[in-house]
């Protein structure tokens, strides 16, 4: 077979993601089929689950992929449209060898894309630029497979209340932001007790009510007003492909997936005492700290639901989870980050604790801090930057971390600098132990954006 090249901005680190029709095509998608499909039979494996998102162009790509998948002898089993962790827990229940998912994830309506798993583990990093290499090559296993339709979503929804009988809660607005959750949230709440409000309810890959990313504060707005307006307890918000979680509390305040958290870690180490609970490099040190006191070990991991999940599996522990909402869970679970498995975990922890979401909010640790903050910064520099900081620092004294980016630890808290893997961008954070040390870490944090020349957001500035 002839060679092919692909765009190599849709390698990314952890997924193959593009805009459809720019940088990325439906001969992308086949080509992608055909290169991922040898590697799964180079590795002995004959079946794999695929399935998509609600994006306007996820069914064309999932078509061009199967085509590709086909054709090197693999037996696909199409899930059809649903939330990533559903296709997770297709790979489980049918017993694959791999899976696909057709998903742009959290990015705009334009992007779409592409994860993988091989053998129980995230295919990404030198894997996903190795399939870059094997098409140049043009050394494809060829071969003669076969295509089955499997509606998953009831042993799905099954799976998910399994663990959750007797759950008690008064009243709970849902935000599935017209992303690939929707369907099954609408079946799953009708197995819960209490009352369930769920807006922007319908798949619709253009988000008519706001971009789907809970991690960006102004797209939880609408829950917001919803909780307070309606009197709920709780309001929970997912991503574009179910496996994010935001959520807010009776008041309206938004309760960060570092503070979900904690409340998660009590209730692990409590069966678990010494397991390991790992956090991303952007998660606050109270959590840290709380998990230390808990008697759990506290492990921070680079950023990066693969690389998170993949640390996860090495130290077999029961608890992961990244700022951005992924939260992973191995003691009853799979270890696959699923925001609707999480709900369901949360509305569970509220009830046998006996406490609502707004009463366990005042008894966690108060921090003064910044969300994540992205700003612009084009691919080949972002790193430069990092490495310009670091090295700065370094000369200077500093007590920092180089895990991912740089994390600098100070008397007043931490800040961190890192370079996204997803996107052109740079990404910050704040935090203190009050408003004044807030402020002066803010302050260093854009000294050194100022003198490798980057422009410095406003929201390091107010």
């Amino acid at each position: 077979m002839t060679s092919y090249k692909f765009n190599p901005s849709i390698l990314r680190e952890y997924d193959v993601r593009g805009v459809y029709g720019e940088s990325l095509t439906t001969e992308d998608a086949k080509m992608l089929g055909i290169s991922f499909g040898t590697r799964v039979m180079e590795s002995g494996g004959k079946i794999i689950v695929v399935g998509f998102d609600g994006r306007i162009t996820s069914p064309e790509l999932c078509n061009s992929l199967v085509k590709g998948l086909v054709s090197c002898g693999l037996n696909v089993f199409n899930v059809g449209l649903g939330p990533t962790p559903m296709l997770s827990f297709a790979i489980k229940h049918l017993k694959a060898d791999a899976g696909v998912m057709v998903t742009g994830s959290h990015n705009p309506p334009e992007y779409n894309g592409f994860k993988m798993t091989l053998n129980g583990v995230p295919f990404y990093g030198k894997d996903i630029q190795g399939l870059g290499e094997l098409a140049l090559l043009g050394e494809f296993i060829e071969g003669t497979g076969s295509i089955k339709f499997i509606d998953i979503s009831k042993d799905y929804i099954k799976r998910l209340v399994q663990d959750f009988q007797g759950i008690k809660i008064k009243s709970v607005a849902w935000d599935p932001g017209n992303g690939a959750a929707c369907n099954i949230l609408i079946d799953l709440v009708k197995l819960l007790p209490g009352e369930h409000h769920i807006i922007n309810e319908s798949i619709d890959g253009t988000f008519p009510g706001h971009h789907p990313d809970p991690t960006v504060a102004s797209n939880l707005i609408q829950l917001q007003n919803y909780v307070i307006e309606n009197k709920c307890e709780i309001g929970i918000a997912f991503d574009g492909d179910g496996d994010r979680i935001g959520t807010v509390d009776g008041k309206g305040r938004i309760i960060w997936a570092d503070q979900l958290m904690m409340l998660f870690a009590e209730d692990i180490l409590r069966d678990k005492p010494g397991s390991y609970v790992i956090a991303d490099v952007k998660s606050s040190k109270a959590l840290f700290d709380e998990i230390t006191r808990l008697g759990g070990n506290a492990v921070m991991s680079s950023t990066g639901h693969s690389l998170v999940k993949s640390k996860m599996t090495e130290l077999s522990a029961p608890l992961a989870g990244e700022l951005s909402g992924h939260i992973f869970f191995g003691d009853y679970y799979y270890g696959f980050d699923d925001a609707l498995y999480a709900s369901l975990r949360l509305l569970a922890l509220l009830n046998r604790r006996e406490k609502t979401l707004s009463q366990l909010y005042e008894l966690m640790p108060k921090m003064y801090n910044t969300p994540e903050i992205r700003f612009v910064c084009s691919e080949k520099r972002k790193f430069i930057v990092i490495e310009e900081v670091s090295k700065r620092l370094l000369m200077l004294g500093a007590e920092l971390s180089e895990i991912d980016g740089v994390r600098v630890t100070t008397e007043d808290g931490w800040w961190l600098l890192r370079a996204s893997n997803t996107e052109n961008a740079l990404t910050s954070r704040c935090e203190s132990y009050s408003a004044e040390g807030l402020n002066r870490l803010k302050k260093q944090l854009c000294e050194q954006l100022s003198l490798s020349d980057i422009l410095i957001p406003d929201d390091l500035i107010n």
